[in-house]
């Protein structure tokens, strides 16, 4: 069988990959705690539900513009006002299937053949393999102090003639680092200088804690949407936990927007209008259920901070933001794909080796679900780890004991 060789090398992608197991074994009826999927727990706020439920009855479920319901787009400008102070025209903004397309398309649009962009590590897994599957070269930043946060002089170094893009993502997944304020300031004013996009994937945006804020690139230029290098891309798989309607936007000047529609009409061809329904309800309802959300995941990060403290070897940035830590477990000698999957063999949980987000040595584990998931899948972790953790765990209704230290 001859299949494509640029597709061929495209990566699985690993969350999914280790979800499915995760989901096998509890098939077989094995106590697995997933702290690997980025998905909140909650319930579709009820403002979506109906609203998704009305265009049901309707029964009008036939295609939609290839850009977005012209109502959906009207919600999206309000958001872009509200939350970043921006006035959109309906030719700046375009909905797409989830705030994953929409990266693909941003670099499917952008790119030519070996056009680089510069990606900041630690990166989402996604990252790269769309740029290459767009024929571009991603190009890494990796900070060099050993924190989450690159020094804009480092970014600077990584820019060449090629350079079409640096993507930011802050909050960032996977790590939970939210970028300075005076960083983002000056890749905003390196972007302008240099003539390159300024891709910010804003999916997390509301999601911080302890009072802190993801500065918006747009709060460092005087140029409107039209005329600026900044392209915002977000959606409501996070905010509101809509992760399975797949609605994602794109906030970008008309011309990338007008060739971007045209890329997505000639994929598929058009966003669900039942999704969108739900996305506008989910926008224009009560707001208060992004706050809801965003306390219960602040008070799970507050808890696997507290147990951290107690990981002998372990060593932890505390996350600002997401709903994602990066712990640091290379005392522990291990490549972070042996990590995890030690981890899910001997002590039922899934984790994401950090080495799929350019941060070997690490394992990103997600605080999205239960406080009592990240209690015990933490437990668990220490005892399969640290050897100065009890000796002896259970694990569902089965007692195990540490024969490997």
């Amino acid at each position: 069988m001859n299949l494509s060789k640029l597709a061929s090398e495209i990566a699985e992608s690993p969350t999914f990959a280790l979800n499915e197991e995760a989901r096998l074994l509890k098939e077989r009826g094995e106590a697995v705690i997933n702290l690997g999927i980025g998905e909140p727990k909650n319930k579709t706020p009820i403002a979506a539900v109906l609203a998704s439920g009305a265009k049901l009855t309707s029964g009008e479920v036939k295609y939609t513009p290839p850009d977005g319901l012209p109502s959906m787009k009207k919600a999206v400008i309000r958001y872009t006002e509200e939350n970043y102070n921006r006035l959109a025209a309906p030719e700046n903004v375009i909905i797409t299937n989830g705030a994953k397309q929409s990266l693909f398309n941003i670099f499917y649009s952008i790119l030519n053949p070996q056009d680089e962009v510069i990606v900041i590590a630690p990166y989402w897994v996604s990252y790269p393999e769309m740029i290459r599957m767009c024929m571009g070269v991603p190009v890494i930043v990796t900070p060099e102090d050993g924190t989450f946060t690159p020094r804009i002089e480092e970014i600077e170094r990584a820019v060449t003639s090629s350079t079409r893009a640096i993507i930011v993502n802050s909050p960032n997944n996977p790590s939970g680092a939210i970028y300075p304020a005076g960083l983002i300031e000056s890749i905003v004013s390196l972007c302008e200088k240099k003539g390159i996009f300024m891709i910010c994937d804003d999916i997390y945006h509301k999601l911080t804690f302890d009072g802190n804020v993801a500065a918006p690139a747009y709060s460092f230029t005087k140029n409107d949407i039209e005329n600026s290098n900044i392209i915002v891309v977000n959606g409501v798989a996070k905010l509101y936990g809509m992760t399975g309607f797949r609605i994602g936007w794109v906030v970008a000047p008309r011309g990338l927007i007008r060739v971007m529609t045209n890329v997505l009409a000639q994929t598929t061809s058009c966003v669900s209008p039942v999704a969108q329904a739900a996305a506008e309800g989910a926008l224009n309802g009560l707001q208060s259920v992004v706050e809801s959300l965003r306390l219960q995941i602040e008070n799970n990060r507050n808890v696997l901070v507290q147990e951290m403290k107690s990981f002998k070897g372990a060593r932890l940035i505390e996350p600002r933001g997401t709903f994602y830590a990066l712990p640091d477990l290379r005392a522990f000698n291990g490549k972070s794909e042996e990590v995890s999957r030690f981890l899910l063999k001997k002590a039922m949980v899934v984790t994401v080796p950090g080495k799929e987000f350019g941060m070997e040595g690490h394992i990103r584990i997600s605080f999205a679900g239960s406080a009592a998931d990240v209690t015990e899948g933490l437990a668990r972790i220490r005892w399969a780890l640290d050897p100065t953790s009890p000796n002896e765990i259970y694990i569902g209704d089965k007692k195990m004991i540490r024969e490997w230290m």
